[in-house]
C-alpha cells in the first residue's frame, strides 16, 4: 500500500484511539454518582474508576488541594490539565508512526486483515503505554512531591491505565482495519516477497531467543530481586530497580519449592504461550509483508510479544479457579502489563530476525546459484 492510501487511515486509528480514552476518562465521575453502586456494586465501581483515572481530567483530592495548601492547588491542578493533554497527543503522536507502518507493510486486505487487526490492536496498546510514561513526570509534578522517589512513582504511573487500553485500542484497530480497507480498494495487486521456509524458522527461532531471555532468565525470581534491588542510591533518582523490572521482565515465576509439580508446570504452560506465539508470529510475518525491511520486522516482534503476553495472561484467568468467577478485580489484576519489557525486547527480537533472515535467504541464494551453474557445467 503506498504512503497516501496508508496515511488516512493511520490518522483516523489516532484520532480514534485518543477520542475513546478522552471519552472513557471522561465518563470517570459518572463512577462516583450515588445510584452507579447500586447498579454495579461498590467493589466493581472502585475498580472501573481505578481504570479509568489516569486518563480523567477531573484531578484527584491531592491535587486539587494543593501539596502546599488551597493557595497553591490551582497551580497543581494546572499541571495535572498539561499532563493529560500532553498524554492525549502522545497517544496520537506515538500511535500514528506505528499505523502507519503496519499498513504500509501489513496491509489489511488479500487474507491479511486478521494479522493487521492483531498487529494494530497490539500497536495501541504501546502508544498509549508510552503516552503514559512521556506524561507521567508532569503528573508525578502535580502531586507535589514529585522529588521524593522520582523512579519508583515514575513505574508506577506508567503500569496505571493499561486495562482500558487493551479494549479502546481494538476498537481503534477495527476501525483502522475499516479505513485501510476502504482506501485500498481499486489498488494492484500487491508485491510480496519470497521467503524460504527454512529461513523463516530460523529468523522466528533467533527473535524468540531473545524474548525468552526476558521471560525465562531475566523474570526468574532470584534474578528479577537483583534487578529491582541491585541498584540503589540517593536522592532524586533513588531506587531505580522498581523502573528497571518494568522495562525489562515479561513476568515472575519461580522454582516449584513446596508446590506440587504438576501446578507449577501447569502455570508455566501460560509462559510456554507467549513463546509460541512469538515464534508462530515471526515464523508467518514475512511472508505476509508487502517488503521485509528491518522497521517492519521490529514492529511486528513488537505486536508480537505484546499479543502473546496478552494471550498468556488471559490462560492464567482461565487455569486459575477464582478466574472463573469473573471477580473483576481478578481480572484486572494482570490484564495490559509488561508492555514496556514486550517494547525493549521486541525490538531487540525483530531486528535479530531480520538479520538472520536475510543471512539466511543470502546463504539460499548463493546454494541456488551454486548448484545452477554445477548443473550447466554437468550439462
Amino acid at each position: 500500500m503506498t504512503y497516501r492510501r496508508a496515511v488516512i487511515p493511520a490518522l483516523i486509528g489516532g484520532v480514534l484511539l485518543a477520542a475513546l480514552l478522552w471519552w472513557a476518562g471522561a465518563s470517570a465521575h459518572a463512577l462516583q454518582l450515588p445510584g452507579t453502586n447500586g447498579v454495579l456494586g461498590g467493589r466493581v465501581a472502585a475498580e472501573f474508576e481505578r481504570w479509568l483515572t489516569p486518563w480523567s481530567y477531573d484531578p484527584p483530592a491531592s491535587v486539587q488541594s494543593g501539596a502546599l495548601g488551597n493557595a497553591a492547588g490551582t497551580d497543581y491542578s494546572a499541571l495535572y490539565a498539561t499532563a493529560l493533554q500532553i498524554r492525549f497527543g502522545a497517544v496520537f503522536a506515538f500511535f500514528v508512526p506505528g499505523a502507519l507502518l503496519l499498513v504500509r507493510r501489513l496491509p489489511p486486505v488479500r487474507g491479511r486483515t486478521t494479522a493487521a487487526l492483531l498487529a494494530l490492536w497490539a500497536w495501541g496498546l504501546v502508544a498509549g503505554t508510552l503516552a503514559v510514561t512521556v506524561s507521567a513526570p508532569w503528573l508525578i509534578a502535580s502531586q507535589g512531591h514529585g522529588s521524593y522517589r522520582f523512579l519508583p512513582q515514575l513505574a508506577s504511573a506508567i503500569s496505571s491505565g493499561r486495562q482500558i487500553l487493551v479494549v479502546t485500542a481494538l476498537v481503534a484497530a477495527a476501525g483502522t482495519v475499516l479505513a485501510a480497507r476502504v482506501t485500498a480498494k481499486g489498488a494492484g495487486p500487491l508485491p510480496q516477497e519470497d521467503v524460504p521456509a527454512r529461513a523463516a524458522r530460523l529468523a522466528a527461532t533467533a527473535g524468540t531467543v531473545v524474548i525468552a531471555l526476558s521471560l525465562v532468565v531475566l523474570s526468574y525470581q532470584s534474578v528479577a530481586a537483583a534487578i529491582q534491588t541491585g541498584f540503589t542510591g540517593s536522592g532524586l533518582f533513588a531506587e531505580p530497580g522498581d523502573l528497571l523490572r518494568q522495562w525489562l521482565l515479561l513476568g515472575a515465576w519461580a522454582g516449584p519449592a513446596g508446590a506440587p509439580l504438576g501446578d507449577w508446570l501447569l502455570y508455566r504452560a501460560a509462559d510456554a504461550l507467549l513463546l509460541v506465539v512469538v515464534w508462530w508470529s515471526l515464523r508467518k510475518l514475512p511472508a505476509l509483508l508487502t517488503r521485509v525491511t528491518v522497521p517492519a520486522m521490529a514492529a511486528g516482534a513488537v505486536c508480537a510479544t505484546v499479543l502473546g503476553l496478552l494471550a498468556s495472561q488471559l490462560l492464567r484467568v482461565v487455569m486459575d479457579g477464582t478466574g472463573l468467577r469473573w471477580d473483576l478485580m481478578y481480572l484486572s489484576a494482570g490484564i495490559g502489563g509488561g508492555v514496556p519489557a514486550a517494547l525493549t525486547f521486541g525490538l531487540f527480537a525483530g531486528v535479530v530476525a531480520a538479520v538472520m533472515l536475510r543471512a539466511a535467504m543470502g546463504r539460499a541464494a548463493d546454494a541456488d546459484a551454486t548448484a545452477s551453474v554445477e548443473g550447466h557445467v554437468g550439462a
